[in-house]
């Protein structure tokens, strides 16, 4: 799977009909019409091919954006090749990519067993199907109602989640499977996923095709970028293969100083806005982000990354609020019980 990134895009969303570059989709008032557009299920700013209509210019960016690829093996985001970012890395904990975490007969199982339930529209091209308890974000409040429980073809995935030792003690209370197309256009925007009801780690399992999942980070912090001239095996002194930061090292700007200086390397400060990570999903593979890649980056799949049909079913676990000790443990107690019983329909 070719990445491609921004600072060479052609554009940035595209529509039915080619578009010059650095043309975006004008807000369609057509999906805030009674009736919307059939077969959409956008709403406000949201949009896919089907409901959008015409293209505006966009300003030149001021910033060009440092593009870099998540390196699974080395737990570091290295700069892409040609690009202003080349010859840089940095460290990227809270990533785990574990690759063929099903076969290819389960995908065709798995996906055939969604086709045959319904998927309702979703925003920006996608269809989806949930498993999980109804639930207002805004004013945190939490309906058990018609939920029950995950799909019952889940149980073996979760069997198979806990031998790895990022997901041990891993209890999902929630599923969400999302259709993506490149015919509708489909793509999610950057954002955070909730942390009132859900946990640290999100959890999802890519099916079809590949993808890229782009990490973007809009915070005002500065990023210690490191040469990689001399980048030749594991940074093993600052990270673990999970990514993770060693135990014995509790400030990551030190330890990153200390590793530039143990080795002769260059460094350098850039804003943390500047910055995209493209952490590359092979077909079949499990994702699972935690820590300062679930809290401190957002995650998004942009409309380019999709290029035939793609099926992502993620999977979330509550966060302590909700579990042993919690002011609401008796709530998440209800909850996990039904979720793990795995006798569940879409809601």
């Amino acid at each position: 799977f070719h990445y491609q990134p921004r600072s060479s895009r052609q554009y940035v969303v595209t529509s039915r009909n080619p578009l010059s570059p650095g043309s975006v989709a004008v807000l369609c008032p057509l999906h805030m019409a009674a009736g919307g557009v059939s077969g959409c299920g956008c709403k406000g700013v949201r949009s896919c091919l089907l409901c959008e209509p015409a293209v505006r210019e966009l300003p030149k960016e001021s910033v060009q954006t440092k593009s870099f690829i998540y390196i699974p093996k080395k737990g570091i985001a290295l700069g892409v090749e040609n690009t202003n970012s080349a010859g840089w890395w940095f460290p990227f904990p809270g990533v785990c990519l574990i690759e063929d975490f099903v076969t290819e007969n389960e995908e065709r199982d798995m996906v055939h067993t969604m086709d045959m339930d319904e998927w309702r529209l979703s925003q920006s091209g996608r269809r989806k199907q949930d498993f999980g308890p109804k639930v207002n974000f805004k004013k945190q409040k939490i309906k058990v109602g018609s939920f029950t429980g995950l799909p019952n073809f889940s149980k073996v995935l979760w069997e198979r989640m806990k031998t790895h030792t990022v997901l041990e003690e891993f209890l999902p209370v929630e599923q969400c499977n999302l259709d993506y197309n490149s015919d509708r256009g489909s793509a999610i925007d950057p954002h955070f996923d909730d942390s009132w009801l859900w946990g640290e780690r999100l959890v999802s399992l890519n099916l079809l095709s590949d993808t890229v999942l782009t990490m973007t980070n809009s915070s005002t912090d500065i990023l210690q970028l490191l040469s990689s001239g001399n980048l030749s095996g594991e940074p093993n002194e600052i990270l673990d293969l999970n990514g993770k930061y060693s135990s014995h090292l509790n400030n990551e700007q030190c330890a990153l100083q200390d590793f530039a200086s143990h080795n002769g390397t260059q460094t350098t400060l850039v804003p943390c806005s500047e910055v995209e990570v493209a952490i590359c999903l092979p077909r079949r593979s499990l994702v699972v982000l935690y820590g300062k890649a679930r809290y401190s980056w957002k995650h998004a799949i942009h409309r380019q990354h999709i290029t035939q049909r793609r099926i992502c079913s993620t999977f979330r676990e509550l966060s302590v609020e909700f579990m042993p000790g919690g002011i609401q443990e008796k709530l998440g107690q209800i909850l996990l019980e039904i979720a793990l019983g795995f006798q569940g329909n879409s809601v």
